[in-house]
């Protein structure tokens, strides 16, 4: 697609998604941050009917490394143009655009989760939303707490020092993208029109030694009731580089005057708050798949990783989509590295699963032991999936930290 053509093309984008305009700001993102090279459109006539972009990410994966990764996204056929094949048309044309770039894996989020399962791609993280009551759940800090130092300023002047620690917690935990250049500007993107009567963007820092360790950016939504103030703080991140910054930075977020709610919709399901709150019952946390993945090159991606335990396993691997996929492999592996090499179809496998299961467990974040149970995967040899499982896992659960 061409720059000239971006106008008509995200115009088809917004009307699959239900038509209604954003706000100026984050369409202005949007299209700075397009890879126009990477954007495909279907067109009839001089009509844009169908979209497909991908940005180019890197990704970390279990062991720390950061994986070249087709970020998928703008996603959308016109309704008028249903049912005629466009959609597998642009997932084909993209996924061989993946392949010939050398990047191993694609990743998307789903609007509808039931569509792109069919393509390869498997749920491989999750990340829970949590409402909690302020008035009744308390915080248990560790030692330490009290000698972080917080700090309030403004967003656009604390970015770098938050980028600084975004880049360093990356490689710590599957899912999270290294961003580039121009992808900080969504962390600070805060269209009034989008705020739904909240406060504009804040954000408080936590130092130690004068170094900033840890941040928070967050939106206060007032209400008030006949009992007085009922507020809502909304989280939008907090991460730190230790315990004791992170407990500091809940502990503020819990303790903002006139309010009796924290609601933050994105945080990982291992998220150590659960283990800070007097009361996790009052937390209201719940869970949603967040980031599906697609192996494009089965052998690459899984040596890009390491494994918890030593494996040595042969995959039938079932890709229709993929053909290059297709067939059996052979992947040895243990917390230093690995090796994920094609056999011969005659070489007795060990389990036998579609390549969309295997996305599902790239990250570490959804079991074998689940996927064998619900017959998704087929163990050949008994003990293969007790085996790769505990290989498979992450000590980290991966969680993707923003949208795009």
């Amino acid at each position: 697609m061409s720059q000239g053509d971006w106008e008509q093309w995200y115009k088809t984008l917004d009307v699959a998604f239900g038509g209604v305009a954003e706000a100026p700001e984050e369409r202005e993102l949007w299209r700075d941050l397009t890879e126009c090279e990477r954007s495909i459109g279907a067109w009839d006539g001089e009509t844009c009917v169908g979209t497909a972009g991908a940005f180019s990410f890197r990704m970390s994966v279990p062991g720390g490394a950061l994986v070249d990764t087709a970020g998928v996204t703008m996603v959308g056929v016109a309704a008028t143009h249903r049912r005629r094949g466009l959609l597998t048309a642009m997932m084909r044309r993209q996924l061989d655009d993946v392949r010939e770039r050398g990047e191993a894996v694609a990743v998307l989020t789903a609007s509808e989760p039931e569509i792109y399962g069919r393509f390869g791609y498997g749920a491989g993280s999750f990340h829970h939303r949590m409402e909690i009551d302020t008035t009744r759940v308390g915080l248990t800090v560790p030692p330490g707490t009290d000698d972080v130092r917080l700090r309030y300023e403004t967003p656009a002047k604390a970015l770098p020092a938050c980028e600084a620690v975004y880049a360093r917690r990356v490689p710590g935990r599957p899912g999270l993208m290294a961003r580039r250049p121009g992808w900080e500007r969504l962390v600070t993107l805060d269209p009034p029109a989008d705020r739904n009567g909240a406060s504009p963007q804040q954000c408080v820092l936590a130092e130690r030694d004068g170094e900033v360790v840890g941040f928070a950016f967050y939106a206060v939504k007032p209400e008030w009731d006949a009992q007085g103030p009922k507020g809502t703080v909304k989280v939008q991140d907090v991460e730190a580089l230790d315990p004791a910054a992170y407990a500091a930075l809940w502990r503020f977020l819990f303790d903002i005057d006139l309010t009796s709610t924290v609601l933050a919709l994105n945080r990982p399901v291992d998220d150590p708050v659960a283990q800070l709150v007097t009361n996790v019952r009052r937390c209201d946390l719940r869970t949603r798949e967040s980031l599906y993945v697609r192996l494009v090159d089965v052998g690459a991606a899984l040596e890009a990783r390491t494994y918890q335990t030593p494996v040595d396993v042969v995959l039938d691997v079932e890709d229709a989509f993929c053909p290059w996929n297709q067939g059996r492999w052979r992947l040895t592996g243990d917390t230093k590295g690995a090796s994920c090499k094609r056999v011969d179809d005659s070489a007795p496998a060990d389990l036998a699963l579609a390549v969309r299961e295997l996305g599902s467990l790239y990250l570490g974040g959804v079991p074998l032991t689940q996927l064998a149970a619900a017959g998704r995967v087929r163990e050949l040899r008994q003990g293969a999936v007790a085996e790769a499982g505990l290989a498979f896992g992450s000590a980290v659960a991966p969680w993707l930290s923003h949208g795009f």
